[in-house]
């Protein structure tokens, strides 16, 4: 597939949305970093966007969560990405007091891991409650696996129903999918139903083995979805700055003693360069969330010979770059 990086002019104006409101519009995006189409939402979203992992969901990180979430927005930062399994809950609560004062300033989105219509409009209600707000830009599917969670979500009382009830309400503007394990399962979900956006695994490791951007990203451009990059670092895994905790400290589907091969910078510029319209990185500290911002901002498109050369890099990590992928398919 030809790399293609679409436009970056300058932010247009908030336009109306599905629920009646405005978009958010964050006034310091434009100058901050390029900034791309989401899909046919009608948004405008920076290159780089805030994931919130990391610090953002550790328990007693309350001060730290709302110093990096502020310290985004001034910086120009205009997307968020939560799930209401961050934390069991503790991310969603963090950004709560920071969406309540400053709403219209974000694209939010979160998600739910429920499959069924009860289910999902349960962790709704909760993911409203905690983020202080009345609706999410966009309420997202999370982590779907396998095509028997397709299947369950479009039964008679799959969450799907859940979704749209809660679209016709305006308590969700957009509906999205989000997964990093099966590239296929995620092209059958997305042929089953127009999803306005999709959350995808995508770095520089990715075309090693069951790549997203292979069989599922020319999809996903073709249906004019917004497209979220992530799992850009793989818990530090994928980066050459990254030491390796001792083995039995380490989460056993990810455990490794190598550290990784290419840059956090290396890693975003892989990822702007291609077709995706925004990457969100979760971040340890007020200076990592500045670094990438910098970087986002100097942003240049890679060249075709740059972007092979990054690939080749990861292939001796790719088991560890890629430990969120389907490995039980005998490779």
């Amino acid at each position: 597939m030809a790399l293609i990086v679409r436009d970056h002019a300058a932010a247009a104006a908030p336009a109306p949305g599905r629920s009646g409101l405005p978009l958010p519009h964050n006034p310091r995006t434009a100058a901050a970093m390029p900034m791309r189409n989401f899909g046919r939402t009608g948004y405008r979203v920076g290159i780089f966007s805030l994931g919130c992992q990391a610090a953002i969901e550790i328990a007693d990180n309350a001060a730290l969560s709302a110093e990096i979430l502020h310290r985004a927005l001034d910086l120009g930062v205009n997307y968020f990405d939560t799930a209401r399994a961050y934390g069991k809950g503790i991310s969603e609560t963090h950004l709560g007091p920071v969406i309540q004062e400053r709403r219209r300033e974000v694209f939010l989105a979160t998600k739910t891991g429920k499959r069924d219509r009860d289910g999902a409009l349960q962790d709704l209600e909760a993911s409203l409650k905690a983020l202080r707000t009345d609706h999410v830009d966009t309420w997202q599917m999370h982590n779907v696996q396998r095509m028997e969670e397709v299947d369950r979500i479009f039964s008679r009382d799959g969450a799907i129903h859940a979704f749209e009830q809660a679209r016709a309400e305006g308590r969700a503007r957009f509906l999205g999918i989000t997964g990093h394990f099966d590239p296929d399962v995620l092209l059958a979900a997305i042929k089953r139903y127009n999803y306005d956006t999709i959350l995808m695994a995508v770095n520089a490791a990715d075309r090693h083995y069951l790549s997203f951007i292979e069989h599922l990203l020319p999809a996903c451009l073709e249906r004019n979805m917004g497209i979220v990059a992530m799992k850009l670092a793989t818990r530090g895994r994928l980066l050459s700055t990254w030491t390796p905790e001792p083995l039995e400290k380490q989460p056993e589907r990810y455990r490794t003693a190598r550290s990784g091969t290419i840059t956090m910078q290396e890693s975003l510029n892989y990822n702007c360069t291609l077709p995706v319209s925004t990457n969100i990185i979760g971040v340890d500290s007020v200076a990592q969330l500045e670094e990438n911002v910098r970087t986002a901002a100097a942003f240049t498109p890679l060249s075709e010979a740059q972007m092979r050369a990054l690939e080749k890099r990861t292939l001796p990590i790719v088991r560890q770059a890629l430990y969120f992928r389907r490995w039980d398919l005998g490779a």
